[in-house]
């Protein structure tokens, strides 16, 4: 489990790519003052194992499923990235709950700058924005963002300065392409409620045959 809170921008040392799957290796510093074989750590927004590590670096395999879902397969050598260790038990929490699992990928269709803040218009893939709402909580590229704004199937998200400056996502513009993981209590409860919709016997008709309607 993650935050959403990106602790350092790495940079993509060498990328091994296979058929259908890769491997790669990243620069890092703040990720490996405490890392061990088998450790979590998100790579813009995707959780990947550790493999292997060394004091500037660390490498970790993409299985075909990641490489089909995310945008993983489009990182090249000195792609920057954005990184954060799993979240220890007892931590500071000051994002959201982020899984590292992505729901898929969108693309920045437009990109304005407002006083401090910088707008971001993205269009998502399939549908991704049933799990939106505004002021929702949504990752993309891993970072824990909020919701201003769903538009049939773009979202609006807002970056401060700070976040600007340290994720990958201030040197992204119109045309690139993020991953995207939305929230999990929203895709909890959507799902509970079409359950509950299937199996319901409830209807208009029988409210108000029985006074509640």
């Amino acid at each position: 489990m993650f935050t959403g809170i990106i602790e350092e921008i790495g940079t993509v040392k060498l990328l091994h790519k296979r058929a259908n799957s890769s491997a790669l290796e990243v620069y890092a510093k703040t990720v490996l003052e405490d890392v061990r074989l088998g450790d979590s750590i998100s790579v813009n927004g995707v959780c990947l194992t550790v493999t292997s590590f060394s004091s500037e670096s660390f490498t970790a395999d993409v299985m075909p499923e990641t490489v089909k879902a995310t945008s993983l397969h489009l990182l090249q050598p000195g792609s920057k990235v954005n990184l954060e260790r799993a979240i220890a038990a007892g931590g500071r929490f000051g994002g959201h709950f982020v899984t590292g699992h992505v729901d898929g990928v969108g693309r920045i269709v437009n990109k304005v700058q407002q006083e401090n803040a910088v707008y971001y218009d993205i269009l998502l893939q399939d549908d991704t924005s049933l799990y939106c709402i505004p002021k929702g909580s949504i990752a993309i590229d891993g970072t824990s963002l909020t919701v201003f704004k769903v538009k049939e199937d773009t979202i609006t998200i807002s970056l401060i300065p700070h976040t600007h400056e340290q994720t990958v996502l201030g040197s992204k513009g119109k045309g690139d392409i993020v991953n995207i993981e939305t929230d999990l209590f929203a895709k909890y409860i959507l799902k509970k409620t079409e359950s509950v919709k299937k199996s319901s016997s409830l209807s208009i008709d029988f409210l108000q045959e029985n006074g509640f309607y």
